[in-house]
């Protein structure tokens, strides 16, 4: 079963089945800026864990990895950075470069950051605690999965 969330409108799939970018609603006032996302109306899954990837080398890379069950939203919370997303089959690229914009990506997507600012901060969460075992971390054996998938 595919989620959708409650707030329609909100959200551009990518060419890659299943992954979603997020513009998150803002509020401005006078003392500064809030975005915010809450768990069945923008979240598709209620997160386990966080973690935030930050002080990025030049030519570095993130990520390069599927997960066989886990969900994330990642979200570059100050500077930008790019996401290349693979399911298999179809290949997309997105720059997230505003806080306010989130990027849900399901189990089964290889996914890679990379060309992050040098004050990128890039916020992650996971429907899952941390397992390695749950990490597929070579691609032939992402692609082998993938294509079972779809099968």
């Amino acid at each position: 079963m595919e989620w959708a969330p409650r707030n329609e409108g909100l959200y551009i799939d990518s060419k890659v089945t299943g992954v979603r970018l997020f513009d998150l609603p803002v509020i401005r006032d006078s003392r500064g800026s809030l975005s915010f996302a809450e768990y069945d109306q923008t979240l598709p899954f209620l997160p386990r864990r966080y973690f935030v990837v930050f002080d990025v080398g030049e030519g570095q890379t993130r990520g390069n990895h599927a997960h066989r069950t886990a969900h994330q939203l990642l979200a570059c919370v100050k500077g930008s950075c790019l996401v290349d997303l693979d399911n298999g089959q179809t290949r997309d690229e997105i720059r997230l470069d505003r806080p306010e914009l989130a990027l849900y990506v399901p189990p089964k997507i290889w996914a890679t950051q990379k060309e992050f600012s040098r004050d990128g901060v890039l916020l992650v969460l996971a429907s899952e605690g941390y397992d390695p075992d749950e990490y597929i971390k070579d691609y032939d054996e992402f692609l082998r999965i993938a294509n079972e998938c779809d099968r």
